[in-house]
């Protein structure tokens, strides 16, 4: 069999990546750049034979049976490829080798370019082709050069098998943060009430007092891990914090709360913001930022989160009953699982991660500031400070209206702990749902849907009082969180940079619902103490209802874009993130 080359004109020389590609898609290592001058390279005529001195087209491949050649000097794009004398295969001597025209074993003619050609019996080269002892055939290099060169083995991590291995790393992160977090959180207003001993107005302004130092919290985190990118500086400072919740519960937090309660409302409210209401957001965002660049959905690592909540709640009031103390510390030991786990996550994509850091690199305070001049930003504001925080404020002090409802306390501890972690295990459900119908409908649809569930929620509450009925309308909240987080997230990156995607998460969806709180939590403890719980929920519900409608107007609709005004700087390729990998 011949090989037929047509000869092309020369081209002028240029340097060259140091990888060529052979004819037959395989990626050669060269040490100098290829190509050929006016005295150039010999080719095959189309019967075979070499004629020196003949161009060779700088972009024809070379055929499959072809080995690349290093050393060649010239010029060649990246892909190029050079003919070179054929390598010796099993057959009758005489037979022209591929590319050349020559016997398979003769030599070139003087002038030419070094080939691996084939010489059985020549003395010191390796059989089957006629290479210098000590050179791999694939390539012509000396073998210790070319397994430098070589690509990584099987078992190195590629970029798919990274992705794999940073999504699970993330969604244990998760599964073990929210573990923490329900341990010394899930059960917190009945900690206030029962083993605390305050009353629900003053546990009101301990959770309002929560909701101001996130209001300082957060615009700091957000823009910190927006300058951070994809490094984890901000999460293992969290970390660090969360590994003191059973001490800072024990011995500071409760005791001021009962001794010194101004001062106890302070120094509780730094820390449970900085190690937990605001860092949950800033690991979400970082989680949701990490699934841009390696191309997996959000929610899929956030279900892990909501398993982690209901497993340790379903454990929680039992702890409770026995000691609270015991919430606390299991809440240490849990944290520790969480660092090691942040402390695993990789990433290995140089080029892209190093865009990613560029990105990051470039927020500044006056990027956040121009926020406050886009009315899609208000508009979200409107939506978190009027629908999410008076939901949110409903909800911290529900577990103890539920507890109320049974004979006793212990019964209704026990009875919530149990009915919350059957609710989270739905909302798990819910987590990997919700892309799809989030999807499907948009983001600003599905806000307002959340909005209208979150209103349906609280009315329901201030209209029935049997336990059976009550704990089938907390299970409502299994529906709405996924939606709502799904949806928000996405609502972000449809209408806002994206680099600026913690920022705005922070402070225009956490801020502006802690802020919310801040101001409603106070007059909702009025309206428990005064009216109930009941009254106070069904105006808490027309209110919800209400800016529901209103955000019909106010939420910017999804088929616009970002406006000229607000150009998109991808932080993590927003669009060029790759097909979400089968994980």
């Amino acid at each position: 069999m011949t090989d037929q080359t047509t000869p092309g004109p020369a081209k002028a020389a240029h340097p060259v990546s140091p990888v060529a590609h052979a004819g037959n898609g395989a990626t050669v290592p060269t040490t100098a750049t290829i190509g050929v001058s006016a005295a150039a390279a010999p080719t095959a005529d189309a019967t075979g034979t070499t004629t020196p001195g003949t161009a060779v087209p700088t972009d024809t491949a070379l055929p499959a049976d072809t080995a690349a050649t290093p050393g060649v000097t010239g010029t060649a794009t990246s892909d190029a490829a050079v003919p070179t004398a054929g390598i010796a295969t099993p057959g009758a001597p005489d037979t022209p080798g591929p590319s050349t025209g020559l016997p398979i074993g003769a030599a070139l003619p003087a002038g030419s370019i070094p080939t691996a050609a084939a010489s059985t019996d020549t003395p010191g080269t390796v059989p089957s082709t006629g290479l210098p002892a000590g050179t791999a055939p694939a390539t012509g290099l000396p073998t210790a050069t070319a397994a430098a060169l070589a690509p990584a083995s099987a078992s190195a991590p590629t970029p798919a098998s990274r992705r794999r291995v940073n999504f699970t790393l993330a969604s244990a992160a998760l599964f073990m943060f929210f573990v923490t977090w329900s341990l010394s959180w899930s059960l917190f207003s009945i900690w206030l009430t029962q083993d605390i001993g305050l009353s629900a107005g003053r546990s009101s302004l301990v959770i309002s007092a929560n909701a101001v130092g996130c209001l300082l919290t957060m615009p700091l985190y957000g823009y910190v891990q927006d300058k951070l990118g994809l490094r984890k500086n901000l999460l293992y400072w969290i970390g660090g914090l969360m590994l003191l919740v059973g001490p800072m519960y024990i011995y500071v937090y409760g005791p001021l709360l009962k001794t010194h309660f101004a001062l106890g409302l302070v120094v509780g409210s730094v820390y449970l913001a900085m190690a937990f209401a605001v860092a949950v957001a800033t690991l979400e965002s970082y989680t949701e930022r990490l699934g841009r660049f390696h191309g997996f959905e959000f929610g899929r690592a956030r279900m892990f989160g909501s398993l982690g909540w209901a497993a340790a709640t379903f454990f929680a009031g039992r702890l409770f009953n026995i000691d609270p103390k015991l919430n606390f510390w299991a809440a240490s030991v849990s944290a520790a699982v969480f660092v090691t786990l942040i402390a695993a996550i990789r990433v290995t994509d140089g080029r892209r991660s190093a865009a990613v850091d560029a990105a990051a690199s470039s927020v500044s305070l006056a990027d956040v500031r121009s926020l406050l001049r886009y009315p899609a930003f208000w508009g979200l504001l409107l939506f978190v400070v009027a629908v999410t925080a008076t939901y949110n404020t409903y909800d911290q002090m529900f577990p103890s209206y539920f507890s109320s409802l049974f004979g006793t306390k212990a019964e209704g501890n026990q009875m919530y702990s149990d009915l919350n972690s059957f609710q989270v295990f739905l909302e798990a459900g819910g987590m990997a749902l919700a892309p799809f119908l989030v999807n499907r409908l948009g983001p600003k649809r599905s806000l307002l849907l959340s909005g209208f569930i979150m209103a349906t929620r609280i009315g329901l509450s201030g209209l029935v009082t049997d336990p059976m009925a009550i704990s089938a309308v907390k299970l409502m909240h299994a529906a709405e969180l996924p939606i709502m987080l799904i949806a928000i997230f996405k609502y972000i990156n449809r209408h806002f940079e994206s680099r600026l995607s913690s920022s705005i998460y922070l402070v225009g969806f956490q801020l502006a619902a802690q802020l919310g709180a801040a101001i409603i939590s106070p007059l909702a403890g009025i309206g428990y103490d005064s009216l109930g719980f009941a009254p106070t929920y069904l105006l808490m519900a027309a209110m919800v209802a209400a800016f529901t409608a209103v955000s019909v107007a106010t939420l910017r609709p999804d088929a616009k874009t970002l406006p000229e005004s607000v150009p998109d700087v991808p932080a993590s390729g927003r669009d060029a993130v790759p097909e979400p990998a089968s994980l």
